[in-house]
């Protein structure tokens, strides 16, 4: 693996936009109405949070700085959510932190015997954990530059990692295809969920830190109750493509997601449909990012053809496609408040910050 997350190649027909996917319970698996588990914490919130504002200027990204540094191709780059770091991680075992501002490398710490596979910050933008083709995963202080934490328990290489909203859990997905819950504190594993039937690509927490979603290279996208233990739903496409990316909105009514058939979909929790789909990038073999804007307006992600793509996110429209790498755009992120993306590619080891606006 060496952190380059791509898993396999898979032959497709090509994808037709499918009004009536479903949603199937499987066996072990309690599908619940989740108005009734997640929706709770934000119904209040209008089901269009994210709504269109004519007001908005159309995004106009282009390179503001260039990082080099790492050794290998870059796996995983993330803001802080504070905005005033990003940290990046690769195939040559470290973990890199950088200031937004001034481009500048603040801290480098190694530790994995393996590739780095993906990264997650603290709410609180102290701490980042580690996920590693070495099976474990490793919570690092940054500000001291140690890995204070290591958790063992995984089988096979651990392919993505995500901390609760409350710093209190840390979640994994592996090639052993479970998910696992973590207390950042104690060290130990607190739940073990034998969660899909193929490698876990993915796994993202809700705001109100009770669900847990994760995708899966067989084709499904899972949500599990965390004080339950338990899946309480389970999303299949039609034609069953390998899921390689899966985030909720910030509002946690929503889940973004990606396949390997170039399709990039939005669904409603309490749905069984999916209500946006954004089409136009190739993605088709690597497990790239994706994520909503600062401002939530747009949906941006990365193309194994080197470009990355700007979405309006009521109209899907492409609203803005520009050239950012020679090879694959792998790994991208939206910073939380200001304009600023960020893009790293397997071709090389520099990682490309860009700016919309004046």
């Amino acid at each position: 693996m060496g952190g380059v997350r791509s898993m396999r190649t898979f032959t497709r027909s090509s994808f037709e936009i499918c009004l009536e996917d479903h949603i199937y319970p499987l066996k072990g698996c309690a599908l619940y109405m989740l108005d009734m588990v997640a929706v709770r914490a934000t119904q209040d919130e209008d089901a269009n949070a994210t709504k269109e504002d004519d007001a908005t200027p159309l995004p106009t990204y282009a390179l503001w700085k260039e990082l080099p540094g790492h050794l290998e191709s870059i796996s995983c780059v993330k803001f802080s959510p504070d905005g005033t770091l990003m940290a990046s991680a690769s195939p040559d075992k470290t973990l890199r932190v950088w200031s937004v501002g001034g481009g500048q490398l603040v801290a480098t710490m190694a530790g994995h015997s393996l590739g780095i596979n993906d990264l997650s910050w603290s709410n609180d933008s102290r701490f980042i954990c580690t996920a590693s083709d070495d099976k474990t995963i490793k919570m690092w202080d940054w500000a001291s530059k140690t890995a204070i934490k290591t958790f063992r328990g995984h089988k096979n290489y651990v392919f993505c990692c995500s901390y609760s909203p409350d710093n209190n859990l840390i979640a994994s997905g592996s090639f052993d295809e479970t998910v696992r819950l973590w207390d950042s504190r104690g060290g130990k594993a607190v739940a073990i969920f034998p969660a899909h039937a193929d490698p876990i690509s993915a796994i993202s927490f809700n705001r109100a830190g009770n669900l847990i979603a994760s995708s899966s290279y067989d084709g499904l996208i899972r949500v599990w109750d965390i004080a339950m233990r338990q899946c309480v739903k389970t999303i299949v496409d039609d034609e069953n493509p390998p899921v390689s990316f899966v985030r909720f909105s910030s509002n946690g009514k929503y889940l973004l997601s990606a396949s390997l058939n170039s399709a990039l979909k939005i669904w409603e929790l309490n749905d069984n449909r999916p209500k946006k789909f954004y089409k136009g990038h190739k993605h088709e073999a690597f497990c790239i990012s994706a994520n909503f804007s600062a401002k939530g307006k747009w949906v941006i992600t990365g193309s194994e053809d080197g470009h990355v793509l700007v979405w309006d996110l009521q109209s899907t429209t492409i609203l803005q496609r520009f050239k950012a790498h020679d090879g694959v755009v792998l790994a991208i992120d939206c910073h939380p408040t200001e304009p600023l993306i960020v893009t790293s590619s397997p071709s090389s080891g520099t990682i490309k910050l860009w700016k919309s606006g004046p």
